[in-house]
């Protein structure tokens, strides 16, 4: 009963320890995505402003001036829209409405709806009719969404063990991963809409270009850019032509948001981002810890059980 003691006692401080670690877990998660959000409204404008003055300056300069304006303003909303979704991620309820809650994986990006899922016809069609009626110029931006979808990445704040809250950790770093992604695509979109990236190079092809370019011929520039050429297989001469194909270089260029350089580059979330190293460190090791008091306790509690069920003959 000594050792049993002991080793619940040993088990109550590392629970008041967890407990503690996990409130500043979350304070220091708030802080850091309060800084992020900042830094990433900034940082998607800039980028946005390299790719229309550096590397397309003359599809920028075919715009007119209310296209312009129109595109920066659309741009800025997705930059704060992407703000304020980021500060959110570490304080979203629990108890939110189901209806709220869309699990982004369950779709693709085009949002195809299964059978059985309803929907007015009606409604769908008078919504196309006045979308119809709209200018080409307000058309050009209608289709954007300024609100990222939301995400399932629920985030209660856990107490019960070191592993609950490891695994809290890592859908907060998930859902800045996949939400990072999303603004990266959607700015794409906007820009493409807009006239200033070619509207003919399909999503797929974009994100073949992203996983491809730490082996490609990357162009040095601005960072939060996707600027690089690669080989196609793509031959001008007819199918029934005796011409064989030779690979053509390609170049591609698009926002590509990655959060190594948006900590770089802004010294808040670069602060905090060390803080919750800190963090995980002593998680880590609290855990390890945990992790050997529960093998105690379950080694104490064995012996106990063989003594009580053995008799002699």
């Amino acid at each position: 009963m000594g050792a049993r003691e002991r080793i619940q006692q040993d088990l109550a401080g590392l629970e008041e320890a967890l407990a503690a670690l996990t409130l500043e877990f979350h304070s220091t998660y708030e802080s850091y995505l309060t800084a992020l959000g900042q830094a990433v409204r900034q940082q998607l404008i800039l980028a946005c402003y390299h790719l229309c003055t550096q590397a397309v300056p003359e599809s920028f300069l075919k715009l007119s001036f209310d296209g312009r304006q129109k595109m920066q303003q659309s741009v800025r909303r997705l930059a704060v829209a992407s703000e304020e979704k980021l500060r959110s991620l570490a304080t979203e309820s629990e108890a939110e409405e189901e209806d709220e809650e869309i699990e982004e994986d369950e779709f693709d990006e085009e949002d195809e709806f299964d059978d059985e899922d309803e929907f007015d016809e009606d409604e769908f069609d008078d919504e196309e009719i006045e979308t119809e009626e709209e200018t080409e110029e307000e058309n050009k931006f209608s289709a954007i969404n300024y609100e990222l979808p939301r995400t399932n990445h629920q985030l209660p704040i856990p107490t019960n063990s070191p592993e609950s809250l490891a695994r809290w950790q890592y859908s907060i770093e998930k859902s800045i991963a996949h939400h990072i992604k999303l603004l990266s695509r959607d700015t794409n979109r906007l820009l493409q809409q807009s006239g200033i990236l070619a509207s003919q190079l399909p999503e797929p092809v974009l994100e073949a270009a992203s996983g491809a370019e730490s082996s490609s011929d990357s162009v040095a520039g601005p960072p939060n850019l996707l600027n690089i050429v690669i080989e196609t297989d793509i031959s001008s001469a007819p199918r029934n032509s005796a011409e064989t194909s030779h690979p053509k270089p390609l170049r591609i260029i698009a926002i590509k948001l990655r959060l190594s350089e948006i900590e770089f580059a802004d010294a808040g979330s670069s602060a905090w981002r060390q803080q919750i190293r800190n963090l995980s460190a002593k998680l880590n090791s609290l855990g390890r810890d945990y992790q050997k008091k529960q093998r105690e306790m379950a080694v104490v509690e064995a012996e106990s059980a063989w003594r009580s069920s053995w008799f002699e003959n």
